[in-house]
């Protein structure tokens, strides 16, 4: 499984839209995602202190688009990113995430 977060209102948009569509995809061209070992650094760096967030768990099997494994920040750790716009049918779980206040971790 891979992992996204984004706002409730967005997820609930994309679920009746039947497809999830980030702000940032037109300029990118693809949708930032995390492994399970990888979202708590996620949410501290690019989230704290935002509420009303939820992660989009996707099961990478039913997506149509490639996933590609990358960095492009330059460091050494690996994202996959998601090159298409994310069909519902892909995402097997929308979770509210009550702690993006969590307090920074080493990495």
């Amino acid at each position: 499984m891979i992992f996204h977060i984004t706002t409730q209102a967005e997820a609930d948009a994309a679920l009746a839209a039947g497809e999830y569509q980030p702000q940032g995809f037109a300029q990118e061209g693809f949708i930032h995602c995390a492994y399970g070992r990888q979202v708590i650094g996620v949410l501290d760096r690019y989230f704290r202190g935002r509420t009303g967030l939820v992660m989009l768990t996707i099961d990478p099997s039913k997506l149509t688009c490639p996933v590609v494994e990358e960095n492009l920040t330059g460091g050494a750790e690996r994202f996959p990113h998601i090159y298409g716009r994310l069909p519902m049918t892909a995402v097997v779980g929308i979770t509210p995430l009550p702690f993006t206040d969590t307090p920074a971790r080493p990495m």
